[in-house]
């Protein structure tokens, strides 16, 4: 497992399609992981140190947790099967939960939580980006993978 980080929320062109962007802490892979728009707004509102007048789901959930004296250890994305990503949450009394990495990874933030990811995954969808003297250009091939991207190159979506 590598430890991750998260980018933000980008918009994949041009279907309008949130993805949420990690990053190894000591690599240069990025790990591109699509996500629905309330789960983006969420993210971003997190990154962002936004509070909403009301609890948010995730917000609830951490307040949920605080009440309960439990702590989420870390988010886990363990599997990509079919185009899709899959997470767990392990919580400081044993307790594994399968969860969407979107939803794991707006818990994160709002806990300050671990990120991992699995090696596979990022062997499998993971994007490199070299050191620094070619990382222009390969960002400028990143956004261009961003565009041109669909779900379908991760396997046929259910």
């Amino acid at each position: 497992m590598k430890e991750m980080e998260v980018v933000g929320v980008r918009v994949e062109m041009p279907t309008n399609q949130p993805i949420v962007l990690l990053k190894e802490t000591d690599g240069e892979r990025y790990l591109p992981i699509w996500i629905g728009p309330m789960e983006a707004t969420a993210i971003a509102f997190a990154q962002q140190g936004m509070v909403p007048a009301r609890p948010l789901t995730h917000d609830l959930m951490r307040d949920i947790l605080q009440a309960l004296s439990i702590e989420l250890k870390q988010v886990n994305i363990t599997a990509l099967r079919d185009g899709i990503f899959f997470a767990d949450l392990v919580f400081s009394n044993g307790a594994t939960v399968s969860a969407r990495p979107s939803d794991s990874i707006a818990l994160a933030l709002r806990t300050g939580s671990s990120i991992f990811a699995n090696d596979d995954i990022l062997d499998e969808a993971g994007v490199a980006i070299p050191d620094e003297h070619e990382q222009e250009d390969e960002v400028e091939k990143f956004r261009e993978f961003l565009d041109n991207i669909t779900p379908e190159d991760f396997g046929s979506a259910t």
